[in-house]
């Protein structure tokens, strides 16, 4: 099966397990989508994330967060897509939730938050926000 926007699917798949209240998901792999999920696990939105094989094929194995038998997560959207591509500099970007939430954005220096992102003064690819 082919996807259009294999981060969108990603990032639907862990909506879509908070949603129903699951435990883990599993996604298909790639380098990307795994420092992705990684610096969500690092900013405290998911509980842990692996890189495991299932029937010849790799996943990675995402373990979702829930506080208080609530979602961690309240909304994640993908903000920069394939067709509409959305750049920011560090200057330019505002604070997602006054503060609450995050950017996540691709860099030359690599995926890191906003709050990273504007401490080193660096500008890239908002990849989705996080709230």
């Amino acid at each position: 099966m082919s996807f259009q926007d294999p981060t969108s699917d990603c990032l639907t798949r862990i909506r879509n397990g908070l949603m129903r209240g699951k435990k883990g998901v599993n996604t298909p792999f790639s380098k990307f989508k795994h420092e992705l999920i990684s610096l969500l696990v690092k900013e405290g939105y998911l509980n842990s994330c692996e890189k495991i094989s299932i029937n010849g094929k790799d996943v990675i194995s995402i373990s979702l967060k829930y506080v208080d038998e609530a979602p961690a997560i309240r909304e994640l959207k993908r903000v920069s897509k394939p067709s509409l591509r959305k750049y920011s500099s560090a200057s330019d970007l505002e604070q997602v939730k006054s503060g609450l939430g995050l950017y996540v954005l691709s860099t030359s220096k690599g995926l890191m938050s906003d709050k990273e992102a504007k401490s080193q003064n660096i500008g890239g690819e908002v990849i989705c926000e996080v709230f």
